[in-house]
């Protein structure tokens, strides 16, 4: 099967979809969607305490990013539906079992490693050259990044401060450095939305995921292309 002929069955199930959803649903998630970046992906590091992986992917939906890696090396994730309010339905979640399997794998995507921390000579956020495809990684609350993710990144971040306190809690500066970034790829000449192809993937998903019964839905659908 060629791409021209599955794009086209594509989207044939995604009018068939379509058809169980109000219209004012269809042109809410053309609208969210015409917003959404893979320019930018974030990743979170062994982050312990539950709610703060959760407050980043509802900041990662809130701001239009489609893509959230959690490195799972030593604490396995559950997502909090309590603070991720519904996050979890919008944004797609990447799990890694090791700090290496995620940077190799980034990489091969065409992503630059960027660590956040303040103990390196990072260039302060407003400053980050945004041109190139970017993996944010940020750190566990008490000890940052792995020195494995430091030496392997490609460029630092850190957010500018003035008071006694050296860092934030990793919700915190996610939301931060979240905003920061795609406002300005939103304001620049970049390729940052999503493929055609990837948008109508993301329609796909984001109906089955509103409509009730959606696999004996999806199997009349099944039968009546048989049919024809």
């Amino acid at each position: 099967m060629n791409i021209s002929n599955k794009l086209l069955q594509d989207l044939e199930y995604l009018a068939y979809l379509e058809s169980f959803l109000t219209e004012s649903r269809v042109e809410r998630f053309k609208g969210v969607l015409e917003n959404r970046t893979k320019h930018i992906t974030i990743v979170a590091e062994d982050v312990y305490q539950l709610h703060n992986t959760s407050a980043v992917m509802r900041s990662c939906e809130v701001f239009g990013i489609q893509d959230l890696c959690v490195i799972e090396q030593k604490f396995g994730k559950r997502i909090d539906k309590e603070i991720a309010l519904g996050a979890e339905k919008w944004v797609d979640i990447h799990r890694y079992n090791s700090v290496q399997s995620s940077i190799d794998d980034l990489k091969a995507k065409g992503y630059q490693i960027v660590a956040t921390t303040p103990h390196v000579e990072a260039n302060h956020l407003e400053d980050f050259d945004i041109a190139k495809p970017s993996a944010v990684f940020f750190g566990t609350e008490k000890t940052g990044l792995s020195p494995e993710i430091i030496e392997q990144a490609d460029a630092y971040i850190k957010i500018p401060m003035v008071g006694f306190t050296e860092s934030l809690n990793i919700s915190v500066s996610a939301a931060i450095i979240i905003q920061n970034l795609t406002t300005r790829i939103r304001q620049s000449s970049l390729d940052w939305q999503l493929t055609p192809e990837q948008l109508i993937e993301k329609r796909i998903d984001w109906a089955r995921k509103s409509i009730k019964d959606i696999d004996f839905v999806t199997q009349r659908y099944l039968e009546n292309q048989i049919v024809d």
